[in-house]
């Protein structure tokens, strides 16, 4: 049986993808773990927003940085060299129980993740094709959501005021390095004399659309999942309630992202790009619009599931049309001025729409 483009880049990429799926999950436990012992051990609660902006400070360092890393010793051995300095964070926030250290583990992380995200974004784009990268980036993104999942439910695995969940997000991360250090596939090659380091003045220059929707991008979904529960609590709705509002926008964009990455790879991804944004804002006026009106709940997760059907999708397919103008041998590149972007957008984000939701 003949294989189909998609099929013959998943089978190049799989072993990158199962290495992501577990630095995801990995890192979600990580986050979700770092505020609740933080909880526990007493931080105020700027303190624990202090420990998660600095995932976003070291991302943004690190998208910056790494790409001399990369250019220097390859894909596979940095990414091996990131993921094992990343798995050794988690036992150093144990050692060391503080909301003044706290931030800068969580910032090297950050930094850490950076790198590996442009690993493996750029290694999937070397392998895709412009026919099918939406598609396989939007199996990259529902990989990571899968994942994210995952590592949320760990967190009933023991007790966070133990030493347990610190040494399985270590174990978890190092698995990671296994499929990707064994894996034959081929890195892709950097070009000579081609720059590594994000230029984000050239990147506007390949593709100005995806330099601001990329940055707006972070903005949306960050301010969703910082906000998102504050917003659902602010309606009437008690935890499991909340939960269930926060879980609806999760499924819509799991369940938007493959179909919207396979229509990308049929029409003008500006085109959908901006579409789903028109759709976007009009499910979350309408919640807005009902708040005063006590609407019933079932009408709040339908309308949370459209937005995120629309919101979550939006970096695969922005990070799709990005790379269709880059030329090879800049992928690397190119990621890194992405989640440059993305990270700065994901630090605004919460702290606009905070200021916003209290005017």
């Amino acid at each position: 049986m003949q294989k189909t483009p998609l099929t013959a880049a998943l089978a190049t990429v799989i072993a990158l993808l199962s290495g992501h799926a577990m630095l995801q999950m990995g890192n979600t436990l990580q986050s979700s773990l770092l505020t609740v012992r933080g909880g526990l051990e007493h931080f105020t609660a700027t303190e624990i927003g202090l420990v998660g902006s600095g995932f976003y400070v070291g991302l943004m360092v690190g998208s910056l940085r790494i790409g001399a890393l990369i250019r220097g010793v390859g894909h596979t051995r940095a990414f091996a060299a990131l993921a094992a300095l990343a798995s050794a964070v988690p036992l150093l926030h144990l050692m060391f129980v503080s909301p003044w250290l706290w931030p800068l583990g969580r910032a090297l992380t950050g930094f850490c993740f950076a790198g590996l995200f442009i690993v493996v974004e750029s290694w999937l784009n070397g392998a895709a094709s412009s026919a099918v990268r939406g598609q396989l980036l939007s199996i990259y993104g529902m990989v990571g959501m899968i994942a994210g999942v995952g590592g949320q439910l760990l967190l009933t695995a023991a007790d966070p005021h133990g030493f347990v969940l610190f040494c399985l997000v270590s174990m978890i991360i190092s698995f990671a390095l296994v499929p990707v250090v064994l894996s034959r596939a081929q890195a892709p090659l950097q070009a000579e004399g081609k720059e590594v380091r994000p230029n984000l003045r050239n990147l506007y220059r390949i593709s100005p659309f995806g330099v601001v929707a990329g940055f707006l991008v972070g903005v949306s979904t960050s301010s969703y999942y910082s906000l998102g529960p504050l917003f659902a609590q602010r309606v009437g709705l008690e935890a499991s309630g909340v939960a269930l509002f926060m879980a609806c926008g999760s499924l819509g964009g799991f369940v938007a992202t493959w179909p919207m990455g396979w229509l990308s790879d049929r029409v003008d991804r500006r085109g959908l790009v901006v579409a789903l944004t028109g759709c976007a804002a009009t499910a979350l006026l309408a919640m807005v619009l009902l708040v005063p009106e006590d609407p019933p709940r079932w009408l709040l997760y339908a309308l949370v599931a459209v937005f995120g059907a629309m919101v979550i999708p939006g970096y695969s397919l922005v990070l799709a049309h990005v790379n269709d103008h880059v030329p090879p041998g800049e992928f690397a590149a190119a990621s890194g001025g992405m989640l440059v972007l993305w990270g700065a957008g994901a630090a605004l984000g919460p702290v606009s729409g905070g200021a916003a939701m209290s005017w």
